[in-house]
């Protein structure tokens, strides 16, 4: 550093008025294997530029359009958003089930994805400083942002041998998205991550709005139509005069390698513990019951109960009839005596505290029927990782005059 005018008294006299100081701040080590693939760095260098270029490109021909080339990883180095796409496996539990019902297995793989929970994205309108977890990061945190639910899903899809891309767009509903989308034999289907469902193109129910960025493992496609809404939209994105693509196809540059492991590995929930959090729940919810009914009794109806402890699970897996005969014929007992008002409720665990708010704002709780009485059932569905899919079933029961 060059200092100027010194202000020691002994530096008056002199006919300088600067000197040099050095500050030490670092150093970096090259190792001799990283000089001898110099030719790869540059490589990648050049794609990091060619990246940002592109995203100007179609910025200034579709300013309200999204699209994403590259992001930060975990350590901080800004990487493109293919290097997160790899085919990659599900809990074991799909893999036995896909050999007997493939599309009930894709279904409930996406059913797997939405139950791990979201965390918002706080950067939305700075693209471009996002910051990615890989795939198998996510399952061992359980839990995600938007992108990171797509790409996960979309991993899993690829291991299957499905035709899947990332899809980032808007949602009426949830604003920015990113959804996943496969192409069948004569259709394309569109997958939201966070909510398991699935929609054909022409679905008029899908929630998406506007279809603006494609990528996969090798390229990146913005989406240059003129109508950009999912029934409106061409998905044949080698076609040039529909898809701008970030790399062109003659690029004779080195691909960039995945950041995403070989495999994941999964560890088993604790079924104890699972046993104890349902138990905790449901004395959490009974106590609260209670205490929202200060000027009320609360009784509890055990053999309605019992009813809605057999339909639970059988919700999960959605199999065929939801109780067997014999407690169909209980449950219309039941009904002969009473008017029963009650729905399930689902959601992935995050607390118990967003259990309570879900519960409460049903407003079952405040039946000022006499003589009313209540059910409550807690299940809860483990998947690896300690990703958990609860279910309240909360019925009133007002016994007929």
């Amino acid at each position: 550093m060059i200092i100027e005018k010194h202000e020691d008294p002994y530096f008056k006299s002199c006919s300088s008025h600067s000197h040099i100081r050095k500050n030490w701040l670092g150093s970096i080590v090259f190792p001799f294997s990283a000089l001898l693939q110099q030719s790869e760095f540059s490589d990648l260098t050049d794609v990091l530029e060619r990246a940002q270029i592109f995203k100007k490109t179609c910025k200034a021909m579709f300013p309200n359009r999204r699209i994403t080339t590259t992001v930060f990883n975990s350590e901080g180095i800004q990487i493109l958003v293919t290097r997160y796409i790899k085919a990659l496996n599900p809990p074991q539990q799909f893999l036995d089930m896909f050999l007997h019902d493939s599309s009930t297995t894709l279904d409930l793989i996406a059913r797997f994805v939405s139950l791990i929970p979201i965390v918002p994205d706080i950067l939305d309108e700075n693209d471009g400083f996002d910051i990615w977890m890989t795939s198998e990061r996510c399952i061992s945190l359980a839990i995600g942002n938007k992108e990171e639910h797509a790409i996960l899903l979309c991993n899993f899809f690829l291991y299957f041998g499905k035709k899947a891309l990332v899809l980032l767009g808007t949602s009426m509903l949830e604003g920015q998205v990113a959804y996943v989308l496969t192409q069948e034999t004569n259709e394309y289907l569109l997958w939201n991550p966070l909510t398991g469902q699935c929609h054909k193109q022409f679905d008029p129910f899908c929630p998406l709005q506007s279809v603006d960025c494609l990528f996969d493992d090798g390229n990146v496609w913005f989406n240059i139509q003129q109508n950009n809404t999912p029934m409106a939209v061409h998905f044949d994105y080698l076609k040039e005069s529909f898809w701008k693509q970030l790399l062109p196809k003659n690029f004779q540059g080195t691909k960039p390698h995945t950041i995403q492991p070989e495999e994941i590995i999964y560890c088993e929930t604790s079924k104890s513990m699972i046993e104890d959090l349902k138990n905790r729940i449901e004395r959490t919810l009974k106590r609260k019951m209670m205490e929202w009914r200060p000027k009320q009794p609360t009784r509890w109806n055990r053999q309605c109960t019992y009813i809605l402890r057999k339909i639970l699970p059988t919700l999960e897996l959605g199999t065929g009839s939801f109780v067997s005969s014999e407690e169909e014929s209980e449950f219309e007992r039941l009904l002969q005596l009473y008017w029963v008002t009650g729905f399930p409720i689902q959601m992935p665990y995050t607390d118990v505290e967003s259990i309570i708010d879900a519960v409460y704002q049903t407003g079952i709780h405040s039946s000022e029927f006499p003589q009313t009485e209540f059910a409550l059932a807690v299940y809860i569905h483990p998947y690896p990782n300690n990703i958990l899919s609860v279910w309240v079933y909360l019925a009133s029961l007002a016994r007929y005059q």
